[in-house]
């Protein structure tokens, strides 16, 4: 079940590979999220000593969370893969034109889990080509659906 879509990363880069992490969060966090209250738009992730971290994921703590907790919307957050998929990741982002992006957030098994993508950024003219046929697509359901009736 998806909780947010980062549909600005499938805009600006081609995605080569997916993987699903999980993320460290604390309470707040999780209760936040379960109320929509996250934003992936300029989130980013890199690899960082071996570890994968999540930059720049705006989380907003709800109003009714404890006095005592002091929310750090902007916080880094480590994701959890394993060591195979880690040195996978670092291989491929060393060589030139790749990064990595978060996907979307989602549950699974009751977890907060996030899907990262192995990207390579697209250009300007690509992400024309993009546009027109996205509209060319909208256009082609909109006859069908009006041939229909």
């Amino acid at each position: 079940m998806s909780i947010i879509d980062n549909k600005k990363a499938f805009f600006d880069y081609f995605i080569e590979e997916r993987f699903e992490a999980g993320i460290v969060l604390q309470g707040w966090e999780v209760k936040s999220i379960r109320a929509g209250r996250v934003q992936l738009k300029e989130a980013y992730v890199i690899v960082r000593n071996g570890e994968v971290f999540l930059f720049g994921c705006h989380i907003s703590a709800l109003t009714s969370t404890s006095t005592h907790v002091h929310p750090e919307t902007l916080r880094t957050r480590k994701l959890l893969l394993n060591a195979a998929e880690i040195s996978k990741l670092i291989g491929k982002v060393e060589r030139s034109g790749y990064t990595l992006v978060p996907l979307n957030l989602h549950y699974s098994k009751g977890r907060v889990k996030c899907d990262i993508g192995l990207a390579k950024g697209k250009k300007q003219h690509d992400k024309r080509e993009t546009e027109k046929q996205r509209d060319s697509q909208r256009e082609i359901q909109a006859a069908m659906k009006q041939h229909r009736r």
